[in-house]
């Protein structure tokens, strides 16, 4: 019998996977992308509560929502209970389908301001931002975070029961401490021993590592968790949702996308970038995305080049049509 999982009203499929809240990646025009290749449930940018209450416009515009990319949540983060409660308000004026408090950024200039996994360090402050954000909206609220400080602090048990405590709907945890910032080997282990800790009710998602179907399929059975999220495996490569579905469904692999299919996801990229940032910015910002659609061709140099360099919009069509032509028929293994 087939289990969905809940967060609040929200209805997510059995074992559901999520797409990862990155900065400078997980756009309006990537989130199409993945959702079009089969990611269950998408956050945004992580915001800055302190920027949308001085109303910074890079914040305001992370606030932009879709009804195509339904269910997704807001990702927040901060360290003052104030400015979080405030944000969430603001969050909440946008209609998304939760809110996410990130308490799991490793990045120095975040967590030197208290917030991110700085907040790691003092779960009673952790409890107190969680609060706030929760009186102040009738939105689900979510957390994402790491198992602790370092390998010496790992208070992901306490962290967990005591968010569920306050009424936090699910956690998704990334398996590695913020000392290890995203180097060394995540251990879902810990994540495996809040899921079966009795007193916890609320869905439970691992994070970290997730980059093949194999791999996804292993860890599923292998730690008995919700679901699983998915980061910079999805990065210009975003058949990775369905991959591991299908995989999950027959044990087999799907064929690679051929070179028609990824320079089609380098056009829609590009096109969307486009339309929701403006033709410059949204040129300028799709070039780190090309390399990792078009990772490990051989003689693929000169287009690179050419596509990170070009500034106008029907320059970098007629270079990826080239790169159809040239490459059409690429075997990839």
């Amino acid at each position: 019998m087939k289990k969905m999982v809940k967060i609040g009203k929200i209805e997510l499929p059995d074992f559901p996977l999520l797409l990862a809240p990155m900065e400078d990646v997980s756009d309006p025009p990537f989130r199409r992308l993945c959702k079009l290749h089969g990611a269950d449930l998408m956050y945004s940018e992580f915001i800055s509560s302190e920027g949308l209450i001085r109303d910074a416009i890079k914040s305001r515009q992370k606030l932009d929502i879709f009804d195509y990319e339904r269910p997704v949540g807001i990702q927040i983060f901060g360290g003052d209970e104030e400015a979080m409660a405030l944000s969430a308000k603001i969050v909440e004026t946008v209609r998304p389908d939760l809110v996410d408090i990130n308490f799991g950024c490793p990045v120095k200039k975040v967590v030197c301001k208290g917030a991110g996994a700085g907040v790691l360090k003092d779960v009673d402050l952790m409890v107190r931002l969680t609060k706030a954000v929760i009186k102040s909206t009738s939105l689900p609220v979510t957390v994402k975070t790491r198992l602790g400080w370092d390998e010496n602090s790992i208070n992901i048990d306490e962290v967990a029961e005591r968010l569920q405590d306050v009424g936090v709907q699910a956690l998704t945890v990334h398996a590695r401490t913020r000392a290890q910032m995203y180097k060394g080997h995540s251990d879902w282990t810990h994540i495996e021993r809040i899921k079966n800790n009795p007193r916890i009710t609320m869905p439970i998602f691992g994070n970290g590592d997730i980059d093949s179907p194999e791999k996804a399929l292993e860890y599923k059975n292998r730690f008995g968790l919700d679901g699983m999220m998915i980061g910079r495996a999805a990065i210009g490569y975003p058949w990775i949702f369905n991959e591991i579905k299908h995989y999950f469904k027959t044990g087999e692999k799907l064929p690679q996308p051929t070179m028609e299919d990824r320079v089609e996801a380098a056009r829609n990229h590009l096109t969307w970038s486009m339309d929701w940032k403006g033709e410059r910015v949204g040129i300028v910002e799709m070039r780190r995305h090309y390399t990792n659609y078009f990772k490990g061709i051989a003689g693929f140099k000169e287009y690179k080049q050419r596509l990170v360099t070009t500034d106008d919009a029907d320059g970098l069509f007629k270079t990826l049509d080239e790169i159809q032509e040239v490459f059409g028929g690429y075997q990839f293994v």
